[in-house]
């Protein structure tokens, strides 16, 4: 059986209010699920792994979501991703990354593949210089003011435009940062 590395994503944590896992506990979940070389990065729920188990991405990510809910007792979304994929994310970014500040540059990762329909009723050219783009599984926004003030971040994220996916965003240096460490050798 192979050993294969993956980053778990996780939706929704440490940014306030109650649902806070910590991240020493979310390494002994991943640990607690037979996983090994788990190693988290930031506060935001980001976790590497490797796992000689061959079930899929989604199979991995819901054994994931059932061990957080068991341990916090609230329900954290997930999205497991391998090392390929997230090479291929920063490979396949339609705008000058290298030309733009972090802040600037954002990548939504999706649970499952979405088309341009989807976002149909989000008027685009009402919020530019503000633009989106869409690759496998995953949305790029550039967003010059930073994500905070960005009101085409708020209208792709409602529930209506989302509905039936999980969906997690992260900065420019922490999509970088993810696709380096889950590319690291598998020990």
């Amino acid at each position: 059986m192979t050993t294969t590395r993956y980053a778990a994503l996780l939706r929704g944590v440490n940014v306030g209010g109650p649902r806070k896992v910590p991240m020493a506990e979310l390494r002994a979940v991943l640990t607690g699920l037979g996983h090994t070389a788990v190693r988290t990065h930031l506060q935001s729920g980001n976790a590497f792994f490797t796992t000689a188990s061959d079930a899929d991405e989604d199979a991995l990510a819901a054994a994931i979501e059932r061990a957080l809910e068991e341990r916090f007792g609230f329900r954290v979304d997930c999205l497991v991703r391998g090392g390929p994929y997230l090479r291929a994310v920063v490979d396949a970014c339609p705008f000058p990354a290298a030309e733009l500040e972090p802040r600037q540059l954002h990548v939504t990762y999706f649970s499952a593949p979405v088309s341009v329909d989807r976002f149909a009723a989000v008027d685009r050219a009402a919020r530019l210089p503000e633009e989106f783009r869409l690759g496998d599984r995953a949305l790029y926004l550039y967003v010059p003011d930073g994500l905070g003030r960005s009101k085409l971040a708020e209208a792709l994220a409602r529930p209506t435009v989302l509905r039936g996916l999980v969906a997690t965003t992260r900065n420019w240096n922490t999509v970088l940062k993810l696709a380096e460490m889950a590319q690291e050798p598998v020990p």
